[in-house]
């Protein structure tokens, strides 16, 4: 039995339980935040030598020299060509899918002319180079090196540096497939807190980028926290989470498959189901105990949906939006007859899976947007990784003559209010001959 908790949004109380469900404490704790600490300040003293000696540590292989961290390009290449022809479709098309939804969402420079000629406007320029934290040894996420490389691409982003760390020197030739397919520049064989600070201030033989995006465990979390500021970040991720609005029309084992996929990520993962149909809670919590016992993931997921996870029954599906975005999903899935008439009514979540047949798994890996998501309600105020997380606006001023005077006087005006005359005299040297 999972023993996930069964609440209703008309129970006494209701509000205080659904807040001890969403609580989530900080990623990492003082002991995690030290050894960080001290792996980023010894990564900026010593450099490679630093790198080599973690390396040696935490993945348990030792490089000669620095320079054989870098698996050199032709590597990836030979990756692509020695995975199965199935792979390479499903990469490819994954790829093609995200590389398409990405450039819809490409910025653009603009600018207009007042009528006096003042040009005003805003140019958009790429990052000009990037790190990829990618997971590595021997789990495959070739899905997470498409979902951040390839819209750094779609951005112009002219050099993609990818860290990725390999357990007793094991390269995953799926990953390496995946940074071949995506564009990625260079990759590097090291992972964990120091190649997070060697993407950020960079060693004689890893270069240091603008921004670090990626997911890693929790210390590449509370390295890139750390880091934020003498880099840019996508942001520090928490667990994984789904919450599922059903009008109880879809089969419960579907929704309780659904709530799995999340589950099995780990044991702090967030799996929720919103309903109006107790018998469908019913049907789904059935659909739970008899499903459970076949997944090869089962002791996580029944750790999950027993801690964190919920099926609450709801007045009706307007109040079931109420709640989601209260809760502000990273997934949710709004698996209703018309899940276009409610899509108006959802304010927060970081991706909206419409209708029966749309599973979240198929937004992980192939429909085109990112899963690249905020999680732990930060959808309240955040939005999914994207095109233009990898570029940067310039704004444009250039003021003809006589705008020199129009604007000048306001400036001016306002400058001295300030008490900031120098500010004041620069704007009236332009208009006061």
């Amino acid at each position: 039995m999972t023993g996930i908790r069964q609440l209703s949004t008309t129970d006494a109380g209701f509000d205080q339980q659904l807040e001890q469900l969403l609580a989530w404490e900080s990623v990492s704790d003082q002991g995690v935040q030290r050894t960080v600490d001290e792996i980023i300040a010894d990564i900026r003293r010593r450099g490679d030598a630093a790198l080599l000696e973690y390396t040696r540590r935490f993945d348990g292989w030792e490089a000669a020299t620095a320079a054989d961290l870098e698996i050199p390009r032709e590597r990836l290449a030979q990756a692509w060509q020695h995975i199965d022809a199935g792979r390479q479709r499903a990469l490819e098309h994954a790829a093609g899918r995200i590389r398409a939804y990405a450039g819809r969402q490409r910025l653009d420079s603009w600018s207009y002319r007042e009528e006096d000629g003042t040009l005003l406007g805003q140019q958009v320029t790429p990052l000009d180079r990037v790190g990829l934290y990618v997971p590595g040894g021997k789990a495959a996420y070739p899905s997470s090196v498409l979902m951040n490389a390839v819209p750094a691409k779609v951005a112009g982003v002219p050099e993609l540096i990818m860290v990725v760390p390999t357990p007793g020197g094991e390269l995953n030739e799926l990953v390496l497939a995946a940074a071949h397919v995506s564009g990625v520049d260079r990759v590097f064989a090291v992972g964990g807190a120091q190649a997070v600070a060697a993407l950020a201030w960079g060693t004689d033989t890893v270069p240091a980028v603008d921004k670090v995006v990626g997911p890693g465990n929790i210390y590449v979390a509370t390295a890139k926290r750390a880091v934020f500021g003498q880099v840019g970040i996508d942001m520090v991720a928490g667990p994984s989470e789904i919450l599922v609005i059903c009008d109880g029309g879809t089969d419960p084992d579907w929704v309780a498959m659904d709530l799995f996929s999340q589950a099995e990520h780990d044991e702090d993962a967030q799996s929720i189901l919103l309903c109006p149909d107790p018998g469908f809670i019913e049907r789904v919590a059935g659909s739970i105990e008899r499903l459970l016992p076949t997944m090869e993931r089962e002791p996580i997921i029944a750790t999950a949906l027993r801690e964190r996870g919920a099926l609450i029954h709801c007045r009706d599906l307007e109040q079931a939006c109420e709640v989601a975005n209260r809760i502000a999903p990273e997934h949710l899935e709004l698996s209703v007859a018309d899940p276009e008439a409610l899509l108006p009514q959802i304010r927060h979540a970081g991706a909206i899976f419409m209708g029966r047949y749309t599973s979240e798994p198929l937004g992980d890996y192939c429909a085109g947007p990112n899963h690249v998501l905020p999680t732990s309600r930060t959808a309240r105020f955040s939005s999914p990784l994207g095109v233009y997380d990898f570029q940067k606006r310039s704004s444009l001023i250039m003021v003809s003559e006589s705008g020199s005077a129009t604007l000048g006087e306001t400036a001016s005006a306002l400058a001295r209010g300030e008490g900031l005359t120098a500010h004041a005299r620069a704007a009236e040297y332009r208009f006061r001959k």
